[in-house]
């Protein structure tokens, strides 16, 4: 059974989930469930999946999506437990937009980190063994208050030189009492980062993924596929303005997810019980890479089956906001 579960806020202002099920129905309510984490907890706690406590539950009557509104489909009452990560170059084809941003071959025709860093992953991202791939890349976005829900703005900070989509999947988790994760599903997702600070020094990496992110509504119970295929664009007052497909899944990917979560998770500090964990897996298509430029008020769209609802978010730029550091 494909069953993918959506959070809502409802006209009344009480949260509820709903669930996808095999067909092309309407979701419906999931009895009793108030947000995806608690039903989380309680399978975990009863032992079993995500979709035997959606069976368990039962499904109430059908929920109309253009009349709720939607929400990320993990989130956490307190952000500071929330945790967004990724890892980049960890698609094949990946490292073309990379490799011509950090250099110019004319200048400097030896391969680029970035290159190397990609290679390493052909070579060994996919190992037969758990925990012997090689390691990917790894960046860190923020928490909780950094996820916006579907439709809302990802905002870009005044001093940002860039804001750039990243179309690509995520693996949602929750640390378990026990100290381990537990992967609950996937969501599609837009990694929003900063692609000419990233260019101006390899080491402004992380500073170039402090950043807004945004999650489609859904989230995918069970496995993703091997091959995962959508399209990204980018409107503009209402025409599209750029568009390609991207691909993902680890028939398009020079790592497993097995080998990207085994190198997150291998940290003590990112297995404490209690915590969710948004974790991106990269992609190998940037509308940045092709020389667009986005602006204020552009609208991203993701979309790719098997996720029935789309990533949708315009962008916004922040005010400037001085900041003064005290000294006591």
């Amino acid at each position: 059974m494909l069953l993918s579960l959506v959070q809502f806020r409802d006209a009344a202002g009480a949260r509820g989930v709903a669930a996808f099920t095999d067909g092309d129905g309407a979701p419906r309510r999931v009895t009793g469930a108030t947000t995806t984490l608690a039903l989380a907890e309680a399978a975990i706690a009863a032992g079993h999946g995500l979709a035997a406590a959606v069976e368990q539950a039962g499904l109430g009557e059908p929920v109309d999506l253009a009349a709720v509104t939607l929400l990320a489909p993990i989130d956490h009452a307190d952000e500071a437990h929330l945790l967004l990560t990724g890892t980049g170059l960890t698609h094949l084809g990946s490292a073309e937009g990379r490799d011509k941003m950090h250099r110019s071959a004319a200048e400097n025709p030896a391969p680029t980190d970035s290159m190397k860093m990609f290679l390493l992953g052909v070579e060994g991202g996919k190992p037969s063994q758990a925990g012997q791939g090689v390691q990917p890349e790894w960046f860190y976005k923020g928490d909780g208050s950094q996820l916006v829900d579907p439709g809302e703005a990802l905002r870009s900070p005044a001093f940002a030189l860039d804001a750039g989509e990243e179309p690509e999947i995520a693996g949602i988790y929750l640390i378990g009492e026990d100290g381990n994760p537990v992967r609950l599903g996937f969501a599609l997702a837009n990694e929003f980062s900063d692609h000419v600070t990233e260019r101006g020094n390899y080491l402004w990496l992380a500073h170039s993924k402090l950043r807004n992110a945004s999650l489609g509504a859904e989230l995918l119970v069970g496995e993703l596929p091997a091959d995962v295929r959508g399209t990204s664009r980018i409107v503009r007052d209402g025409a599209t303005v750029w568009e390609k497909p991207f691909l993902s899944g680890e028939a398009n990917m020079s790592h497993s997810v097995d080998n990207l979560e085994h190198h997150h998770f291998k940290y003590d500090l990112f297995r404490r019980p209690g915590d969710v964990h948004v974790h991106f897996f990269g992609t190998a298509t940037l509308s940045f890479a092709e020389g667009f430029a986005t602006q204020e008020g552009d609208v991203f769209e993701i979309e790719a089956a098997p996720f029935r609802l789309p990533v949708r978010n315009p962008i916004a730029v922040d005010a400037p906001a001085p900041v003064s550091v005290k000294v006591l």
